[in-house]
């Protein structure tokens, strides 16, 4: 049974990560779509590549072989005997073997046969044994019978990645003669050559792979490319979403800040009558003769009570209340060494040094004098009253372009990362005595002047503000 007080909390969204979600899509669109299309690439240059160079090899053999043939075979026989050898003799078989073995020295021709046209019957052969066999009419052969050359891969051995294994092809290339009276052409018989294509047809693999392998890069290629694209694209959504969410939040606090103003402004103006009635009335009491020693020490107790009190209540208008600024021309030393010079006895007293380096340096801005000075005084004390033993302020102005980079180090003990995201937020104060309103004037003020403001953690220990403020404004 659940409880009345059950409350559901739903589980936090997981932010939307457009470069992860990018890299899986765009790498599956990627493997799915464009690896089919350059294994098809690559695999039609192959094809392309063997059947041009086969059939240009091909051809080149074959009339290389019925060149050899004729010449040194069947013209020197028709002219010393006027005819040719009986099909089938010693006498032609030895005569053959001689102009074949001279067409096909130094190629990669492994055997070669003569097969007669009307039956097929092999009358001649590298291979003696395969004399008189009879060659099976495959479309290729009977191709070759009508006088159309062709050939087929016969051996696919396949060793590691595609290389190593023997690659043959067996051609069958038409035997032409020419006809005496008709000076015609036709197919006297067929040559089944068998070639062994080995080193090419590993050539024409490899440039498969390159081509491949070039495609394959061009894709990661573009792959990394889109992918550093799209994550500059994120970072700069995920920078403008927090300027959004920032602006958002001063845009609220801003609001809330306004109907605090002006509720602030409303019951600090009326607390400042009675409080001055207050205070006069305690130190018309210490002045009267007839009061004792006790009366006038509570009479005084009211008196600094009341001026505490209308120091705050004087915060909370300063705070609430729009102000001008009386901008004119003055020296930022100037301002900072006055701080300096009005908190020398407090400095004194707690032991800490001031460090700066405004020796022989006119730092000119155009300013609200009073307005920096109250800047300054704030962030001062603030860092005296961080520091408990004898320490050092280190005050720092460096100039720029268009203004001036001032930075106040502290040897303090620093402040929490929690309260270091509420520090300027009002009335949030770590003391025990305070409104809490010092840092939003502050801030109030260094904006005001259109600079901005600052508070880290120094390094080892102590607080570091950092203020810009142009020079003009």
């Amino acid at each position: 049974m659940k409880s009345k007080n059950h409350i559901n909390i739903k589980p936090e969204t997981k932010p939307f990560r457009l470069v992860k979600y990018f890299a899986i899509t765009s790498f599956i669109s990627l493997i799915a779509i464009s690896f089919p299309f350059v294994v098809f690439i690559s695999k039609g240059a192959k094809d392309i590549l063997l059947k041009d160079f086969f059939e240009d090899y091909r051809n080149m053999i074959g009339e290389n072989l019925n060149n050899q043939f004729n010449n040194y075979y069947v013209s020197p026989n028709v002219s010393m005997y006027g005819t040719l050898p009986p099909v089938g003799s010693e006498e032609q078989q030895q005569r053959i073997d001689e102009v074949i073995k001279f067409a096909i020295r130094g190629s990669n021709i492994e055997s070669v046969k003569i097969c007669s046209t009307p039956d097929g019957t092999v009358v001649y052969s590298t291979d003696p044994k395969l004399l008189k066999e009879k060659i099976g009419e495959t479309s290729q052969y009977l191709k070759a019978v009508n006088g159309v050359s062709s050939s087929k891969l016969i051996s696919q051995d396949k060793g590691p990645w595609g290389f190593g294994g023997a690659k043959k092809v067996r051609a069958y290339i038409p035997m032409t003669f020419f006809k005496e009276l008709t000076g015609e052409e036709y197919v006297a018989g067929v040559f089944e050559v068998i070639l062994d294509m080995t080193k090419q047809y590993n050539s024409i693999l490899k440039l498969q792979y390159f081509i491949f392998g070039v495609s394959l890069f061009i894709m990661v290629f573009i792959f990394f490319a889109l992918l550093f694209i799209v994550h500059n694209a994120e970072e700069i959504i995920k920078k403008r979403a927090a300027e959004q969410k920032e602006l958002e939040a001063q845009l609220h606090l801003a609001e809330r800040l306004a109907a605090l103003g002006e509720m602030v402004a409303g019951v600090s103006h009326e607390i400042k009558n009675p409080l001055g009635i207050i205070q006069s009335t305690a130190e018309l009491l210490t002045g009267m003769n007839q009061t004792d020693e006790k009366q006038k020490r509570l009479s005084l107790v009211i008196k600094e009570e009341s001026i505490r009190l209308n120091n705050i209540v004087t915060e909370f208008l300063d705070f609430a209340r729009p102000y001008e600024l009386n901008i004119e021309e003055c020296r930022l030393d100037e301002i900072i060494r006055k701080n300096i010079s009005f908190l020398e006895q407090e400095l004194d007293k707690k032991g800490i040094k001031v460090r700066d380096n405004f020796e022989g340096r006119n730092l000119i801005i155009h300013a609200d004098p009073e307005r920096l000075y109250r800047v300054f005084m704030n962030l001062i004390i603030n860092s005296i009253q961080a520091i408990k033993d004898p320490g050092e302020i280190d005050i720092r102005v460096d100039e720029e372009k268009n203004g001036y980079l001032i930075k106040i180090e502290d040897t303090g003990p620093g402040i929490n990362k929690e309260d270091m995201k509420k520090i300027f937020n009002p009335f949030f104060t770590t003391k025990e005595k305070g409104s809490g309103l010092g840092l939003s004037i502050v801030r109030n003020i260094i904006e005001g002047h259109e600079g901005t403001i600052s508070i880290e953690n120094a390094e080892g220990s102590g607080t570091k503000v950092i203020i810009y403020l142009p020079k003009k404004k």
